[in-house]
């Protein structure tokens, strides 16, 4: 079962940034460049980090590429067993698939699975819970739900109710980018009396999700923190943003509300919105290439990269938003980060 003192802090509420894929230009693992990105983390003050994920690249479970296990073990040996950050590992893939997963990464010390179930298109929610129940054993569950628009399926209300029950269950990501199905979980996760921890993945709606109570059956629930994409660039900002907000008691003016607007507006460009988000890999990659972190925005799919007309806004945003950079903070540490 889960360790108390790590839970605690997921409940808490913390920055856990989706951990990107550092390659050479022979798209390779770039050892030194994956290291100094965990540093960077770690060193932003981020509270987790997630490994194995959509940012990390799914392709690296291909028998050809081989580096599912390598990139976890890598994390976690550079952040070290005494380190606070939490290690959240992307489990994905039918029944056998997950389990085996979530085993590797429960030995290499992982704490919680990030569990996928876009792989399940056409099971019933029966079929479903029986499959989240299976990883449960193994490790406990982040639940994950994915917007269809990038391999995600649609599950109802009834899924989630099921699903909060599971007793290894501690957190969940909310990533449908829908608010109808954004309130189906967090009703669900309310009305199951568990204390299970909410997370936002809606890149497009970030700070309202942080900013906003929800109220159902006389239970009140926040979104405490989030796993992001968004969050692997300009990771220090992010950290500093959730704090302010907690200090704040969530209270809302209208100066959040302009700042939930500014990041949406630098997410549509990083995740390459306008393009059915083909190049929100490669969009937070180019971040990290200009503050050297990466030496390249090179994905494992050579096709994979910006799309036509990104880089002019990803250059909009970054004019139009210096705020929401950490420039500086990488430019003070990188060098110790890539030794």
């Amino acid at each position: 079962m889960a360790n108390s003192d790590w839970l605690a802090r997921l409940r808490a509420g913390t920055v856990i940034p989706a951990h990107p894929l550092a390659l050479t230009a022979e798209r390779k693992l770039d050892e030194r460049r994956q290291r100094a990105l965990t540093r960077y983390y770690a060193g932003a003050g981020a509270g987790g980090v997630a490994v194995g994920v959509h940012t990390t690249q799914f392709a690296i479970r291909d028998p050809k590429i081989g580096l599912y296990r390598p990139v976890l073990e890598l994390a976690a040996e550079t952040l070290g067993k005494s380190s606070d950050v939490i290690k959240v590992a992307g489990v994905v893939g039918p029944t056998n698939q997950a389990v085996a997963e979530a085993r590797i990464a429960r030995d290499l010390g992982y704490q919680t699975g990030l569990l996928s179930l876009a792989a399940l298109k056409s099971q019933t929610v029966d079929q479903l819970i029986d499959h989240v129940r299976a990883v449960a054993e193994v490790i406990p569950v982040f639940g994950f739900y994915l917007q269809p628009a990038v391999g995600g399926r649609l599950l109802p209300y009834q899924f989630w109710r099921r699903f909060a029950e599971i007793e290894n269950v501690v957190a969940v990501k909310i990533a449908p980018f829908n608010r109808y199905q954004t309130i189906d979980v967090i009703r669900a996760v309310a009305e199951s009396g568990r204390e299970i921890a909410l997370y936002t993945g809606n890149d497009d709606t970030i700070i309202v999700d942080l900013l906003t109570e929800f109220r159902f059956s006389g239970s009140v629930k926040r979104i405490v923190g989030g796993l992001l994409g968004h969050w692997a660039a300009w990771t220090k900002r992010a950290v500093e943003m959730l704090g302010r907000i907690h200090e704040s008691s969530w209270e809302i003016d209208s100066l959040w509300l302009q700042m939930a607007i500014e990041v949406t507006d630098s997410n549509a460009a990083l995740f390459d919105a306008a393009n059915g988000f083909h190049g929100c890999i490669a969009g937070i990659h180019e971040i990290l290439r200009r503050q050297g972190l990466m030496a390249g925005r090179w994905c494992l799919d050579p096709n994979e990269d910006l799309s036509p007309g990104q880089m002019e806004e990803i250059d909009r945003v970054c004019a139009a938003y210096p705020h929401l950079t950490d420039d500086s903070f990488v430019r003070q540490h990188i060098d110790e980060w890539l030794t």
